[in-house]
């Protein structure tokens, strides 16, 4: 497994991250430990989760996995409150079913962030009971998730409080971060030395619905999941790219596209610059 520093945090946190959006109560809590386990052994130390996941029952089973191992993970929960009631609430709940003392990442749990939702959290006291959580000990960096670009997000970028963005970004979602020009809210945050974590990765499947409809016998013989991760990790911008995995195979593959450090892709040249 290969490491990257995230932004003004200075963790050094593995390429791969584990997210946590897809564990629901129905999934087996004793495979999900065991394959959490697999990965921690195997290098992954970058664990993203939120109280809203399953109910509650991914921040549990996560908390499970950690247990006994909390200095070798790096946890990142968040919440969807953004007035100070609702986010204490919130992380003491969060704290519980992790069972730990700590947060090492709390991030506003959001979507595209309108230009008013960012205001409150910037002038209703949401930024203020985050800084107050670190102060506490309860938090150690702070950010926020957003599907996409809005001039919510510039708000909070600008702000030069926040360590860490997570974002989409993959071969078939670039507005982010426009490669051609260099722009777009991945490149904002850098400015500020955010870090980056990428949710997405290798497209929510999208590129290879995509492709099985199109050229199904063309491309059968190609690991497709694994030239999507690659794109997003040849690009030296990304600290974390997060995936949901589910089993032993997910773990190992993902690990192999990690180490091939040999096999990344010029992004400068293929996008023209």
């Amino acid at each position: 497994m290969q490491y990257r520093t995230l932004g003004k945090t200075g963790l050094r946190v593995s390429e791969i991250g584990y997210g946590g959006g897809r564990v629901r109560p129905e999934h087996d809590e004793d495979a999900l430990v065991n394959m959490l386990h697999y990965a921690i052994g195997n290098g992954v130390n970058y664990f993203d989760t939120a109280s809203s996941y399953g109910g509650g029952y991914s921040e549990t089973v996560l908390g499970k996995a950690i247990a006994g191992r909390r200095n070798a993970c790096i946890v990142a929960t968040k919440t969807k409150a953004i007035d100070p009631e609702g986010i204490t609430t919130e992380v003491e709940g969060s704290l519980q079913r992790l069972g730990t003392d700590f947060i090492d990442v709390l991030q506003f749990h959001g979507g595209w962030f309108h230009t008013d939702e960012a205001k409150q959290i910037l002038n209703n006291g949401g930024l203020e009971t985050y800084l107050k959580l670190k102060e506490e000990g309860k938090v150690r960096y702070i950010g926020f998730s957003a599907d996409g670009p809005s001039g919510g997000i510039e708000l909070l970028i600008d702000t030069g409080n926040f360590d860490m963005i997570q974002t989409h970004y993959n071969l078939m979602y670039q507005s982010t971060y426009d490669a051609f020009s260099g722009q777009g809210i991945i490149p904002d945050a850098i400015k500020q030395n955010m870090g980056i974590v990428l949710m997405r990765s290798t497209t929510s499947n999208a590129f290879q619905n995509l492709i099985k409809q199109c050229f199904a016998d063309e491309m059968a013989d190609v690991d497709i999941d694994s030239f999507l991760l690659n794109y997003t990790l040849s690009n030296p911008l990304v600290n974390v790219a997060l995936m949901s995995l589910q089993s032993i195979k997910d773990v190992d593959w993902t690990k192999a596209v990690s180490d091939n450090v040999n096999g990344r892709l010029d992004l400068n040249a293929i996008h023209g610059r």
